[in-house]
């Protein structure tokens, strides 16, 4: 891998939708960079500081969220001139989002009060009233013709299906919840799935025009659902839930037809390949160099300052079933246990998704969907912070907080060391070509890019799993 060198930011950092430029939040000023020369493209700066980015589809329009005045500005990148500024007044601004044309601009209030739909062609705004979430709660058609968006009123939950041509409320239908948590459209259109809040287990797939096409209630007596993800090709839909189990329900009959448990003990007979991270020291015969002592003292200096401890570097070990996996016991006088499926998210090919069970943090479970069964396991030392799929292929990258980044692809996995001093992977994303990987620290990024071997290497590296520190 190649990386880059590490610049300043203060808050979030995304990339734009065709994949050319990031945009990056350093205090007030909203930094543009070309993601392959990482030049400064623009410079705006706005009236506070950025707590939220958000790129228009058409990756022409910046909205940033200046949630402490509250207000919501946007800028353009052809035009550096044009700005938007908007103020909801004493009802403040709770959360901010595109719509697909990239022309309008939905905004919810304080204490879910309304959502508005702002139009940037004309200046014309269109209130829905009482949303049930503020960030969550909406979702487009992948055609980007019609919303879906969640609300609430005389303590029943509703969906109200609006045109993003005209903003008209085309319909509204009652669902069947005690308190609806979330709302997703599937990937053909064709079917809404909304799902309670997590004190009770229920998912509900209803047509666009209201019919309600299945129920499915996986048990009673327990929290419920906590994770729900489309697979891409729309077959599959995975439900995550407290009781540490995946459930996948197909887009035929809405049946289950797989359930993927995550024990802590994994045990024979198994196919999965489980990789656990452990040290690998440097192995340097030293014996017949004479090193000055203060030359001594600034390479161990220098060691430590990057991050390595002392020298040392990570590689995975192949480990046999059976074996524990570290877990943790959730504190039971607390609300929002540290348990169950808190990460999930489907391969871009539909055939692999990653899970990780929250009271199991440094264990991430990658299943194949076209054989029904565990595909691997990586067990690290620290707990898993963030995880993405490759855009292009199943190849699937996370981190731990900690100077590595952590690759596994079908034909194994490997460690990468980052290189630069006191970096901690905290969080990454791709670009929507794959073509750049964009890693964050607490308070820098960089860029890294994935660089294919050639042929032969290619080849002679299939049987091994090694770790890389580049």
């Amino acid at each position: 891998m190649e990386f880059t060198e590490a610049y300043k930011q203060t808050g979030p950092c995304c990339f734009s939708p065709d994949g050319r430029y990031l945009a990056v939040a350093v205090d007030y000023r909203l930094v543009v960079r070309d993601v392959v020369s990482l030049k400064v493209v623009q410079l705006f700066s706005c009236v506070d500081k950025i707590n939220f980015l958000d790129w228009a589809p058409d990756s022409e329009y910046i909205l940033c969220g200046l949630y402490k005045r509250p207000m919501v500005q946007a800028w353009s990148l052809s035009q550096p001139d044009w700005t938007c500024k908007i103020d909801e007044g004493p009802a403040g601004i709770a959360y901010a989002r595109w719509s697909p044309d990239s022309r309008h601009i939905l905004t919810t209030s304080e204490f879910q009060l309304r959502l508005t739909v702002w139009s940037l062609v004309n200046t014309a705004c269109i209130h829905v009233q009482w949303p049930k979430h503020a960030s969550r709660g909406v979702s487009f058609t992948k055609d980007g013709k019609f919303a879906a968006i969640c609300t609430r009123r005389d303590c029943k939950d509703y969906v109200n299906l609006l045109s993003c041509h005209s903003w008209e409320i085309m319909s509204v239908f009652a669902v069947d919840t005690v308190d609806l948590a979330g709302v997703e459209w599937s990937p053909d259109d064709s079917a809404i799935v909304v799902w309670d809040s997590l004190l009770e287990y229920k998912v509900l797939i209803y047509s666009p025009d209201g019919r309600c096409l299945f129920k499915y209630l996986a048990y009673e007596s327990g929290l419920g659902v906590k994770t729900v993800a489309w697979s891409p090709c729309g077959q599959f839909l995975a439900v995550g839930s407290y009781d540490q189990a995946v459930r996948t329900l197909n887009h035929l009959t809405w049946k289950t037809f797989a359930e993927f448990s995550h024990a802590a003990s994994i045990r024979n007979p198994t196919n999965a390949a489980i990789f656990k991270e452990v040290d690998d020291p440097w192995q340097l015969d030293m014996s017949e160099l004479c090193l000055s002592e203060g030359f001594s003292r600034n390479m161990q200096g220098n060691g430590a300052e990057n991050g390595t401890e002392g020298g040392s570097r990570v590689k995975y070990a192949v480990m046999d079933a059976p074996i524990t996996l570290p877990s943790q016991k959730p504190v039971t006088d607390k609300p929002n246990p540290k348990q169950g499926i808190g990460m999930l998210s489907w391969s871009s090919d539909s055939h692999y998704f990653f899970t990780r069970n929250d009271n199991m943090p440094t264990a991430l479970w990658i299943w194949d969907i076209c054989r029904l069964d565990l595909a691997a396991v990586l067990v690290q030392k620290d707990p898993i912070r963030a995880a993405a799929w490759d855009p292009n292929c199943p190849r699937l990258v996370f981190c731990t907080e900690s100077p590595h980044l952590y690759m596994w692809t079908p034909s194994g996995a490997c460690c990468v060391n980052v290189p630069l001093p006191n970096f901690r992977v905290v969080d990454l994303k791709w670009n929507s070509d794959g073509t750049c990987l964009l890693l964050k620290d607490r308070d820098s990024f960089c860029c890294a890019a994935i660089v294919s071997p050639l042929p032969e290497e290619e080849e002679a590296d299939q049987s091994d799993v090694t770790s890389e520190d580049e």
